[in-house]
């Protein structure tokens, strides 16, 4: 490698459609990438393995393997040192990313992807995308405790997925192109925590709870068949009602339940939260008639920003 080689690679945001904490649960989710977000690693020689990201720069200690790692970074670096057999490249890794934390885009996925990829090709090596996809998911565990492992897939394949756990994701078809709003409340909340609230309500009523991840899945894979019909009407319907679902998870927010409200009266077809819940984002489906007046008034609710993606078409 020269000494003037500057490496640089990037992984995008995601949103969860439908599916969100009972995919934990064996349901499936459909999840896409928001491609407008995206994290960007340049790696650069160094005499050292160093990370810098914002205000934070880290040096990887000499002679640690990965699982004595406890920062992720640090951690994906090794781990993806160790895949390819050798050591941590001296490089120093920026990491720069426009995709919110702790709001359920994926941020923490979309740096170890970048990361990951950035490491491998330091080494002279592609990293395959099942591979990076599994070292992925090793660092979400450190993020997330129980991660559904969809994070990473949707990310590291930057595909529109329906997933259920331990079994290959399938891409989905979009019969004709659907636009999102997304909506930040502003507020940050840890997916750990409501994964792991869900789970306590799991344990304590599963003859209630149970129900609803049903409820769930079902929803799934009729948005499924809406999205290969181009359904735009019963998707915001579903959308609606997975909402209500994860309500009685305890997952949703007076903030989010407010967004979600107020986007539907100002037209748009559906909406939900998207995510981990407690805070971060919400997802509206808009048209192009309908876009202008739900941004407007999403933004006069309160959202701290609204970004728009389209799933679906060229």
């Amino acid at each position: 490698m020269s000494s003037h080689t500057e490496i640089i690679t990037s992984a995008p945001a995601k949103i969860i459609l439908l599916g969100e904490h009972a995919v934990v649960y064996g349901k499936p989710a459909l999840a896409v990438p928001v491609t407008s977000l995206r994290v960007t690693v340049t790696a650069t020689p160094a005499e050292a393995t160093i990370i810098e990201a914002a205000d934070l720069q880290q040096t990887l200690p000499e002679g640690m393997s990965a699982h004595e790692l406890t920062d992720p970074l640090l951690r994906m670096i090794s781990a993806t040192a160790q895949h390819f057999g050798a050591q941590p490249p001296k490089m120093r890794f920026r990491i720069a990313s426009s995709i919110p934390v702790a709001s359920g885009l994926g941020s923490g996925a979309a740096v170890s992807a970048a990361l990951g990829r950035a490491v491998a090709l330091a080494l002279g090596h592609d990293i395959l995308a099942e591979v990076l996809n599994g070292l992925v998911y090793d660092i979400e565990r450190i993020h997330h405790g129980t991660p559904s492992g969809i994070d990473n897939t949707v990310i590291v394949y930057e595909k529109p997925v329906y997933f259920m756990r331990d079994q290959i994701p399938q891409t989905f078809e979009v019969n004709r192109p659907m636009r999102f709003l997304i909506a930040d409340t502003g507020r940050t909340a840890l997916t750990r925590e409501s994964v792991g609230d869900v789970r306590r309500l799991v344990e304590a009523n599963p003859s209630q709870i149970q129900p609803v991840l049903d409820a769930i899945g079902y929803a799934v894979d009729l948005a499924r068949i809406a999205l290969a019909q181009g359904d735009s009407v019963l998707l915001g319907e579903l959308m609606v009602k997975n909402h209500q679902l994860l309500q009685t998870l305890t997952v949703s927010s007076p903030e989010l339940d407010h967004l979600v409200m107020t986007a539907l009266d100002a037209g748009a077809g559906g909406a939900k939260l998207s995510g981990g819940g407690r805070g971060g984002n919400m997802i509206a489906l808009v048209t192009s008639e309908t876009e202008q007046a739900v941004r407007m008034a999403l933004t006069d609710a309160g959202a701290v920003r609204v970004i728009s993606t389209t799933v679906g078409g060229s």
